[in-house]
Order: C-alpha cells, then structure tokens, then sequence
C-alpha cells in the first residue's frame, strides 16, 4: 500500500472514533462499541474503494452502501462527515429530536446513506437487490453493506445470502463485523453463528477472512474481491468491539452505551494523541 494513502486511511479511522465519541457523548445515548470495530472499513469504503462523489451524493453510478447493522450510525455518520457529505459540527446533534442524524440511518435526509436501516437481518436483503439491479440495468456500479455477527443470527440473513449467490451477484461485497460481542454477551453465549467463513461458503459466497482493523489486509480483501466473477464475496473481518478507546475494548458494555463526561474527555485524550502521532 501506498504510504501516502496508509496514512490518510489511518488519519480518517482516528477521525471516525473522534465522531463516534462525539456523536454519542452529546447525545447521551447510542452505540459506540460496534461503531469504534469498523472505523478502518468505512475509512477505506469511503477514501479508497467506493466510486463516490461527496459533492454529489446521489449520482446515478455511484457505488452503493448499506448498513446492515443500522445502530453503528454514529460511524456511518462520522465517516460520511469526514468525506465532505455534510458538515463534520453537525455529529454533535445526533439523535437529538431535531436533528436528521437520527439513531438509526435514514435515506430521505442524510446525504450519502443509500438505505434506510435499523431492522437486524434486512440490510443485506436490501443490499443484494441493488445489486440485481445493476446486472439488470447494465449498470457498473457495486454494492457494499456491513454486518454484525450478532445480526447475523437473523434467518432473513441466510435468505438473502441464498439469493445473492443463486443470482451470481459478483457485484455484491459484504463484510460481517466479527467482534464476537453483543448487546447481551458473546455471540457465542447468545446464539452461535460460528463458524461464519464455512456458512457463507456453504451458500456458494467467495470468502476472504481478515483482521478487519488492518488496513493493509483490508486493502487486500477488496481488491480481491474485485477479481471475483460469478458469485458475491463475504468479508469475514475479525475486529475488536469498542477498538481505540482503552476502557472500551472488548467490553460488552459498551455495545450501546454512552460515555459520561470524564470518559468522553479520556477518549478524546486518547484518540487526539494518535492523531497527532499521525500529523506529526
């Protein structure tokens, strides 16, 4: 990988948590710890690997993305505001009563968001008939959604899945956010989905398993998955649930649960120190 690129992607991860904090800091509630997991992966979707244009957002051959797992909104948001889509000051309203960033992703106000999610187990439902769509329209575009490991105990998941590889939709990219934690525990304690890799293969998906907080191997991934014809491609991405805040990672607690005063300045402190690493 370019290091020029590297480290625009790293600054843009750092950026997204600082938006994660912030958004749910003021809000007095949301989902910072499956936001915090995927900061890298919508940092390369949004800088490096989507044909997107902030200025544009509803251009006709964009690429596509859904948030399956609608809670992590704060990431969507923040990840969204970094690139230009809308102004960054405007995290700081998030779920407020008068505010378009609501809890959970809406495509009728905020730029950029493509489907409007919340409901476990539909994004990906979503995301698969935009990409039939584009076969069926001649279109170029592809379509990208993230999962949680925990949505995907949902059955319409596997329909879905079923579906996307019975139409040879090779335009469809998911990844499925494996920090192994859910609101109630571990994935594992809650309702099993392991083994995730051989699941998705035994629907006839092309899969690729990645530390899903390595830019590199996220490069990797979607590059290769770019090369894959005749069947979408599962990016299992194994990450870390609250990932660049201390007191956050690995503790299920935080799976929707919204930093006080003083730990909001500790993140701050926390991630402001590796941005200026990276700056400097």
């Amino acid at each position: 990988m370019d290091a020029t690129l590297k480290k625009q992607l790293l600054l843009d991860a750092v950026k997204i948590r600082k938006g994660v904090i912030e958004g749910t800091f003021n809000a007095k509630s949301g989902h910072p710890g499956g936001s915090l997991s995927i900061a890298e992966i919508l940092a390369y979707l949004y800088r490096a690997e989507m044909n997107i244009e902030p200025e544009n957002p509803a251009k006709e051959d964009r690429d596509r993305f859904v948030l399956s797992k609608g809670h992590a909104a704060p990431a969507l948001y923040a990840a969204l505001a970094n690139r230009g889509f809308f102004p960054a000051e405007d995290i700081k309203t998030l779920r407020k009563s008068d505010s378009y960033l609501q809890g959970h992703p809406n495509m009728n106000h905020v730029p950029g968001v493509d489907m409007s999610t919340g409901s476990l187990g539909q994004g990906i439902s979503a995301a698969a008939g935009m990409a039939l769509a584009s076969k069926f329209g001649g279109d170029t575009f592809r379509v990208y959604s993230v999962l949680g490991d925990g949505e995907i105990e949902e059955g319409q998941v596997w329909e879905a899945a079923m579906f996307a590889a019975a139409k040879k939709l090779d335009n469809l990219c998911v990844v499925v956010d494996n920090n192994n934690l859910q609101i109630d525990g571990t994935v594992e304690e809650v309702n099993s989905p392991y083994p995730i890799p051989e699941k998705f293969a035994a629907f006839g998906w092309n899969v690729i398993e990645i530390d899903g907080n390595d830019i590199e191997q996220i490069e990797a991934a979607f590059t290769s998955a770019r090369k894959v014809k005749g069947k979408p491609t599962a990016i299992i991405a194994k990450t870390i649930k609250g990932k660049g805040v201390s007191y956050m990672e690995n503790q299920v607690g935080w799976h929707g649960s919204a930093p006080n005063a003083e730990q909001y300045e500790i993140a701050m402190k926390e991630l402001d120190a590796v941005q200026a690493e990276l700056e400097g």
